[in-house]
C-alpha cells in the first residue's frame, strides 16, 4: 500500500465514472471527493465505480460519504449505481460491518476497474472546525440511514457532533 499523501484519482469522462483511492482516506481529505460526487450528480452522472486496490484504509466519515453517494444515486431518476471494487480484506470488513454492501455493489473479483482514460487528482481544501464537524455529522447520519444498526454504533459520535454544530451556529 502506498505511504504517500492520500489522493483520489478520477476519470470523470468514463462511464461509469472511475475513482481510485490511493493511500489512507479520512475525514481530513474526503472533502474533494464529496464535492466531486455532488458536481457529477448535477452533471447527470449516475454510475460510479471505486477502485480500492491502493487504499491503505478509511475511516467512518469516508464510509459515510460513500453511503451518502449510494443513497443519493437511489433517489435520482434514473437511478444510478455505486460499485466498490478491489477492497482489501480489512476494507471489505468495514464496508460489510456498516451495511454498505446492502446499498452498493461490492465487486470482490480481482479485475481492474480503471477506465484506461485520463485521470485527475482531486485537490484538497482545508475546512474550518465547524465545516469539518458538519461533514462528519452528515457522513455518520448517512451511515445510520444506510443501516439502522449503525445508530447504536454512532449515537455518541452523532450526539457530540450535533452539539458542536449547534454550539458554533
Amino acid at each position: 500500500m502506498p505511504d504517500e499523501t492520500p489522493v483520489f484519482l478520477v476519470d470523470p469522462y468514463s462511464n461509469p465514472v472511475a475513482i481510485r483511492i490511493s493511500g489512507r482516506a479520512s475525514f481530513q481529505n474526503v472533502v474533494p471527493l464529496k464535492e466531486f460526487l455532488k458536481n457529477a450528480y448535477a452533471n447527470g452522472k449516475r454510475d460510479f465505480v471505486f477502485d480500492f486496490s491502493q487504499c491503505a484504509g478509511m475511516d467512518s466519515t469516508v464510509l459515510g460519504v460513500l453511503a451518502g453517494c449510494a443513497l443519493e444515486l437511489r433517489r435520482l431518476t434514473p437511478k444510478g449505481s455505486l460499485v466498490l471494487s478491489r477492497l482489501s480484506d480489512r476494507n471489505l470488513e468495514l464496508v460489510k460491518n456498516l451495511g454498505l454492501h446492502r446499498i452498493a455493489t461490492v465487486d470482490t473479483g480481482g479485475a481492474g476497474s480503471g477506465s484506461g482514460g485520463a485521470t485527475t487528482a482531486l485537490s484538497a481544501e482545508q475546512l474550518t472546525e465547524l465545516e469539518n464537524a458538519r461533514l462528519c455529522l452528515e457522513a455518520h447520519e448517512n451511515l445510520v440511514e444506510a443501516d439502522s444498526e449503525n445508530r447504536e454504533k454512532f449515537q455518541d459520535v452523532i450526539a457530540y457532533l450535533k452539539n458542536r454544530v449547534e454550539d458554533e451556529s
